[in-house]
């Protein structure tokens, strides 16, 4: 049994499928998570055709499994709670379609986000609630909680139905942004087949502790991703909760979309905290650290690199990430001996590091 060590191909999403996945196995990646909806297109993956056609997905399987790799994950970040009728709808039918497609696949494991829905039955924009403490925002919780577990209900149980697993990443602007309320949607719910994803990077600039936060959600955490965050010097005067954000343009040609009319905006120039490669912002003892807990919940769990470092290129933030991955593995493996803590395989995707 071993880690598999991958990345989310949406930082390729300019090459075909084919050439990403060319540029993953370089790197001595075997673990593959594509994007089927939600915030951005898909084009490594054709839902409507693998929806409609065996045969369809009998040749995009073999893509992978020609290169010796395994689509361990489908990716459906993105606010199927959010009120507004362009964007909810549309993201919560991504979703579920997400979720049959990884059934008929054979594919474990969807990524998505909980979503936020807006304040109260007649909002029009969603609202997030970091800090209630005037008594208002827990009439606002309250509400969101309500739409929220009805939602994820029914989504736990199409989940179930094609036995596939959601795992949600906790991510800042949604219900869902910690280890806590990943609980409470759980236990809420009563789900089955809804956990965590871990990426560490938005609980780091949050404050946690990522191997606490790992070994508090045993078994809920479900799926991995690598990526890096660090906090920078603007923290002292922004703190981590900032809005000094500003505006894309609308005809910006590099602009990312999140929803029918609605794009990211753009960082400060002195940033709280930023995304960096794996490796950047905490060194491979951390890594090591990282994969070690996840390898306790789940011997073989999907760990992908996500690389967002605006200072890499695609292939270098990817080259760099998966050589600093691949040393914590190496580093993971060469203590099992004295920990006596698994009785497997060396880690899967490890290759000679120069």
């Amino acid at each position: 049994m071993s880690l598999k060590l991958g990345a989310y191909t949406a930082c390729l999403h300019d090459r075909p499928l084919a050439e990403a996945l060319d540029i993953l196995k370089e790197n001595g990646l075997t673990s593959v998570e594509v994007n089927t909806g939600g915030f951005i297109p898909s084009p490594h993956c054709p839902v409507d055709l693998l929806l409609s056609s065996a045969t369809a997905r009998e040749e995009y399987l073999a893509t992978f499994a020609d290169r010796g790799m395994e689509l361990t994950g489908l990716n459906c970040n993105g606010n199927p709670l959010i009120p507004l009728p362009g964007v909810g709808p549309k993201h919560a039918d991504d979703l579920r379609r997400t979720i049959r497609l990884a059934g008929l696949l054979g594919v474990r494991h969807v990524v998505t986000m909980s979503g936020t829905p807006g304040s109260d039955p007649d909002a029009k924009y969603p609202s997030w609630v970091v800090n209630p403490w005037d008594g208002v925002y827990m009439d606002v919780l309250d509400y969101q909680w309500g739409v929220a577990v009805e939602f994820w209900k029914e989504i736990d149980a199409l989940a179930r139905d094609n036995d596939v697993r959601v795992a949600i990443e906790m991510h800042p602007h949604n219900l869902v942004f910690s280890p806590v309320t990943l609980k409470r949607l759980v236990d809420a719910t009563g789900a089955t087949n809804v956990g965590a994803e871990m990426d560490p990077s938005h609980l780091m600039w949050q404050g946690m502790d990522i191997v606490a936060s790992i070994k508090w959600l045993g078994p809920l955490v479900f799926h991995a991703a690598a990526k890096d965050a660090t906090l920078c010097p603007g923290a002292d005067i922004r703190g981590v909760l900032d809005t000094s954000f500003t505006r894309v343009p609308a005809d910006a040609p590099d602009k990312v979309p999140t929803g029918y009319g609605f794009w990211c905006n753009s960082w400060p120039e002195n940033p709280a905290w930023k995304f960096v490669a794996v490796g950047i912002g905490h060194d491979v003892a951390y890594w090591t650290e990282f994969l070690r807990a996840l390898a306790e919940v789940d011997p073989d769990m999907a760990v992908n690199i996500e690389h967002e470092d605006a200072a890499y290129s695609q292939t270098e933030g990817l080259a760099l990430a998966a050589k600093n991955l691949h040393a914590a593995a190496a580093a993971v493996w060469a203590q099992l001996p004295e920990s006596g803590a698994f009785q497997s395989a060396p880690l899967s995707g490890m290759h000679q590091l120069t």
